[in-house]
C-alpha cells in the first residue's frame, strides 16, 4: 500500500501547502510545467515521478519523458501533461491507452482539477488541476490518494493561488 501526492502546473512555484498535505505520501507524481527548481527541491522532500509540460525548458524536457508508463502496487499507470480528458483525449495517447490498457491516468494542462472513472478505458482518470500562481484559475489544488487493490481515500486540498507566497519561487 502507498500514499500517493499528485500535483501539476505549478511553473516554478512549490506552495508551502504541499509540504503538510503530502508528508505522509511515500511518493509524489507531477504532471508537468514544473520547473527544474521545482523538481529538484521536491525530490529533496519525497520521491518524484515526473513528465515535461509544454512550458517547461530544455532542462527539464532533457531529464524527465514527455509520457511515463510505470506501474504501482500492481496497476499500470500512464502519466502526461497534455492528456485531454475522457472523451476527448489527445489523439497521439490514443495508441497508448488502447495498446497498454492504463488503471490510472493522470494529466495536467488544463489547471482544472477533475478526478473520474473512464468507461470507455475502464480506468481512473485524475487531473489534478495547478498548484500554482501562473494560469486563470483561481484556486489551486493538490489530490492525493492511497492505492493498494485499488485506489481509494481520495483527498483533494484547494487553496487561494494568490495566497501562495513570493518566496516559493524555486
Amino acid at each position: 500500500m502507498k500514499r500517493i501526492g499528485v500535483l501539476s502546473d505549478t511553473h516554478g512555484v512549490i506552495p508551502p501547502q504541499v509540504y503538510n498535505f503530502f508528508k505522509d505520501c511515500d511518493e509524489l507524481w507531477h504532471a508537468g510545467d514544473c520547473g527544474v527548481g521545482v523538481l529538484r527541491t521536491l525530490r529533496e522532500f519525497k520521491p518524484v515521478r515526473a513528465v515535461y509540460g509544454n512550458c517547461d525548458g530544455a532542462d527539464v524536457r532533457y531529464a524527465e519523458p514527455q509520457t511515463d508508463l510505470f506501474e504501482c502496487e500492481g496497476h499500470k499507470v500512464l502519466l502526461t501533461h497534455i492528456g485531454g480528458h475522457p472523451g476527448h483525449y489527445q489523439p497521439m495517447l490514443l495508441p497508448i491507452l488502447q495498446r497498454e490498457h492504463p488503471d490510472i491516468m493522470v494529466c495536467g494542462h488544463s489547471h482544472i482539477l477533475r478526478v473520474m472513472h473512464d468507461k470507455q478505458y475502464d480506468m481512473l482518470y485524475i487531473n489534478p488541476g495547478a498548484a500554482g500562481r501562473q494560469g486563470f484559475h483561481l484556486v489551486a489544488t493538490l489530490v492525493r490518494f492511497t492505492i493498494d487493490d485499488e485506489p481509494k481515500d481520495m483527498e483533494i486540498m484547494e487553496f487561494d493561488k494568490l495566497g501562495v507566497a513570493n518566496d516559493a519561487a524555486v
